[in-house]
């Protein structure tokens, strides 16, 4: 699998060729809180658990930050409510 790299607020995978095929991004919307705004999966990746190793990602980096998750992105607000831990 393309392997995801950081930013700040940012986890993000490129193809071989350097396009933008997975991100997610979580700025800090309010003081210690980091909301999960848009997630992105190319098509090429899809059904690989992508999306699910994104918000994963997230959630380690805002966990660092000693931060707060939240989400307006529907697949990120669908994951957490999955996974409430």
């Amino acid at each position: 699998m393309t392997p995801l790299q950081y930013e700040k607020e940012r986890v993000y995978a490129l193809d071989e060729g350097g396009k933008l095929v997975a991100e997610i991004t979580f700025p800090e919307t309010a003081p210690g809180v980091y909301t999960m705004d848009h997630t992105f999966v190319d098509p090429s990746l899809r059904g690989q658990g992508m999306a699910d190793k994104l918000v994963r990602a997230a959630l380690e980096q805002i966990r660092e930050n000693g931060g707060t998750p939240a989400a307006t992105c529907s697949y990120a607000a669908a994951w957490l409510a999955k996974h409430p831990q």
